[in-house]
């Protein structure tokens, strides 16, 4: 029977499959860590309070770039080329999504209005992350190799998105709610269809790596079709809801390192 632990499963059991997921994921962790240094860098005057946090975030990705990478190592791999059409990433940056990486490569400071759109973009992203950690902390939390490493990142994914919910409530009782609402919104609409077109993406390498039957190929394309037609017609607005999280502050001191990986 196809589940979500026996298809993750197989995947980690393959030295080749196993190689694909890390270096995709340690290659879209480590350009968020990019992302967020630049942004820290130029946070606008108004907002400079938010640089230590960003800073904190963008630590947070580098971490995760190198515990990916730091799995492969273990195994004796070393990091594949990531196919174009299975970079989230490089996607959402190329569909308008986020900020421009042409406005992070230059020097003049963002706007209020660029920060509503840095953290919109982390809401929604940040949402996805931690469902998906949330899934893999559920059936590996405990595996000798990957468990310490699905936890860690787990618990920051979280915390990531914490500090997504009240910044943006922050600013929404500035007076930015329409904006942030509407921002969201078109952030959301746009990450559901681009993580269909890379998980139907990635699903088809893997599959092709692990000799996967049409039929089977078939189902888990028609489950990937199935989440994005959720997505579409309701699931989309968990991603844009905003609630004051549990944990205050959740990105307001150091990143902690993870030795034991990097």
């Amino acid at each position: 029977m196809l589940s979500a632990k026996s298809l993750f499963q197989e995947i980690i059991d393959n030295d080749e499959s196993f190689a694909l997921f890390c270096s995709i994921a340690a290659s879209g962790e480590s350009q968020g860590g990019w992302e967020n240094a630049r942004i820290a860098a130029l946070v606008p005057d108004g907002q400079r309070e938010l640089a230590p946090r960003i800073t904190r975030h963008g630590a947070d990705e580098d971490k995760h770039g190198r515990i990916f990478n730091a799995l492969m190592k273990k195994r004796g791999l070393a990091p594949v080329p990531v196919p174009h059409e299975t970079d989230y990433t490089l996607l959402l940056e190329k569909h308008g999504i986020g900020l421009a990486h042409e406005k992070l490569k230059g020097e003049e400071r963002l706007t209020v209005r660029d920060i509503i759109v840095y953290l919109a973009h982390s809401r929604v992203t940040e949402q996805r992350a931690s469902e998906q950690m949330q899934l893999l902390r559920k059936h590996f939390a405990d595996h000798p190799d990957l468990g310490r490493a699905v936890r860690m990142i787990s618990a920051d994914e979280d915390n990531h998105l914490a500090y997504c919910h009240e910044e943006l409530l922050r600013l929404a009782h500035a007076g930015h709610g329409r904006t942030i609402q509407r921002t969201l919104r078109e952030c959301a609409l746009a990450e559901i269809r681009i993580y269909r077109d890379v998980s139907l993406a990635v699903m088809a390498h893997m599959g092709g790596i692990l000799g996967w039957s049409r039929a089977k190929s078939a189902v888990l394309a028609a489950g990937i079709h199935a989440v994005y037609a959720w997505d579409r017609a309701a699931g989309w607005r968990r991603m844009v809801s905003l609630r004051m999280p549990r944990q205050r502050d959740a990105l307001g001191g150091p990143a902690n390192s993870a030795p034991e990986f990097a």
